[in-house]
């Protein structure tokens, strides 16, 4: 590990920084390395501008992917080499507002229907029954599955912060023939070393082939099953600040997002067209 690695990571460590994102940004910053076969030190804003060009209009990458290169990029010369001059020359990024893939009620259940392995069908319904991030599940221990109180805590999810969410009694039947089953101790969803969670691209690919067994017709992830539980949840009438404190959201402007996503209340809202008084269509001339 080079100093300059090491001296980022520990600035970004000392920032209180999720391991998610220091593993990211530090692969940001080696790719951007790599293309100019030139430590960062050497580089400037002229490079970091052709890099950024370089990733949109030749790699094509992602927004998402382009901005958490900027947001590297900045950290690295703003914070840990302290290069006002660079970080203050690199551009912001407009994300665009998507609305998110959403399962039907009916699609959730056709999913679930698909899944024959326990273990899989279990993570995913948890996913789904608590509206969890796949790095949420995984990381779930046998302890916080209270069926007591009838919650779910999670530990430390993005933005480093705890919280309680529902523990559905059917999700809670699902677990309990799971736990006869394989027993965890520790992790409640071990991986093939028991002292370590199951790797969150193995969750990731059990509910690609789901998808594909159940023939949604639509590109669905484990985050379309949290999408999916605060849509659901917001048609059945549940209020957004129960949403956003049931999904960890820090800004209430992205939960907001899940009215733009739910159909019921537009199913039952008639259009103006409905009230207007027009003659038989027989009536009509050519």
């Amino acid at each position: 590990m080079t100093p300059l690695r090491r001296r980022m990571i520990e600035d970004m460590t000392l920032r209180n920084f999720t391991p998610q994102t220091i593993q990211a940004y530090v692969r940001r910053v080696a790719d951007f390395a790599r293309h100019f076969n030139c430590s960062p030190e050497r580089l400037g804003p002229e490079q970091v501008r052709a890099f950024l060009l370089h990733l949109l209009q030749e790699r094509g990458v992602s927004i998402s992917h382009y901005n958490q290169t900027r947001c590297a990029l900045r950290f690295l010369y703003g914070v840990t080499l302290r290069r006002e001059d660079v970080s203050a020359s690199i551009p912001p990024a407009k994300q665009p507002r998507t609305l998110p893939v959403v399962l039907s009620t009916d699609e959730v259940s056709r999913f679930f229907a698909a899944i024959s392995n326990l273990k899989h069908r279990a993570i995913l319904m948890t996913a789904y029954a608590a509206g969890l991030r796949v790095s949420e599940v995984t990381h779930l221990r046998v302890e916080d599955i209270d069926s007591q109180r009838m919650v779910i805590r999670v530990d430390q999810g993005k933005g480093r912060e705890d919280r309680y969410v529902m523990l559905s009694a059917r999700l809670l039947e699902i677990l309990r023939t799971y736990w006869k089953t394989f027993h965890p101790r520790g992790y409640l969803f071990p991986g093939a070393t028991p002292d370590r969670p199951i790797a969150n691209d193995s969750v990731r690919q059990a509910c690609s082939r789901a998808v594909q067994h159940a023939k949604l017709g639509k590109h669905a992830t484990v985050h379309t099953l949290r999408h999916s539980f605060a849509t659901h949840l917001l048609e059945a009438g549940t209020d957004l600040r129960t949403i956003q404190v049931l999904l960890g959201h820090r800004s209430f402007n992205t939960t907001v997002r899940y009215v733009h996503i739910a159909t019921a209340s537009l199913a039952s809202t008639h259009s103006p067209l409905d009230r207007l008084k027009l003659p038989p269509q027989g009536d009509q001339q050519p």
